[in-house]
């Protein structure tokens, strides 16, 4: 007979103003398949399934959110050494199909995303997206966006870094310039903070209390409306 694990085990709380939402998660594991449960404070339980190698390199990930019957999405992963390849379709009376794919080398890759609403049969979008050696990173979205990223480590150990990515929208004639960093202060505990153009200014700490288990602190204003109430949130993951 076999046993079924506790793998992990989530408490995550957020407070905005006056309201806080929480939400509780357990994943337990079983041979090959593992089972994830979440029930927030607004009594939804999230439940997936997921079960990996039923052909070689491949997983299945079937997913619900209850009472919403009509939530449930299924997707089946395929994994190779230099490729990559997912479709997912959402499992109700008109089948929402997303499909992407990967390919590549360790020196450069290729990615493509497409969904295709199976009702209307109009694409919902489409994005493709370039990686190369150099910590840049560029994507496109629908031919509306395209965002470039750059990751830079400061010292050799990387224990801190900066990033930063300017992302440009056709659509609105909008661009947005986002700079950050993270600093691993003892080898338990890392900060991050970072901010953009249109004051939105974000920080969190996060610290592993024991092996494997990590509490996270994040908070973020917004510096050109410091009238309104800062966002906060925590997050507690415990891993046996």
């Amino acid at each position: 007979m076999g046993i079924l694990f506790i793998q992990e085990f989530t408490s995550t709380a957020i407070k905005k103003g006056g309201l806080s939402t929480g939400d509780i998660a357990v994943k337990y594991k079983y041979k090959n398949t593992l089972v994830d449960v979440k029930v927030d404070t607004k009594s939804n339980i999230f439940t997936t399934f997921t079960v990996t190698d039923i052909f070689p390199s491949t997983k299945a990930i079937v997913s619900v959110k209850l009472p919403d019957y009509n939530s449930g999405k299924l997707e089946l992963q395929y994994f190779h050494d230099h490729a990559t390849f997912t479709t997912a379709a959402i499992l109700n009376k008109s089948p929402a199909i997303d499909v992407s794919a990967t390919i590549g080398t360790p020196a450069i890759a290729f990615g493509a995303e497409a969904g295709y609403d199976t009702t209307s049969g109009n694409f919902t979008k489409y994005t493709a997206a370039i990686g190369v050696l150099l910590p840049l990173y560029c994507k496109g979205d629908k031919g509306d966006t395209i965002r470039a990223t750059y990751l830079h480590h400061l010292d050799q150990s990387k224990k801190s870094s900066s990033v930063g990515e300017i992302t440009r929208r056709f659509s609105t004639n909008e661009n947005t310039f986002t700079v950050g960093g993270s600093y691993v202060i003892d080898g338990l505990s890392v900060v991050k903070a970072k901010l953009n153009n249109h004051g939105k200014l974000g920080a969190l700490l996060q610290h592993e209390v024991i092996p494997k288990s990590l509490i996270t602190i994040a908070g973020e204003i917004d510096t050109k409306a410091l009238e309104k109430t800062p966002k906060f949130g925590l997050a507690l993951a415990l891993k046996p």
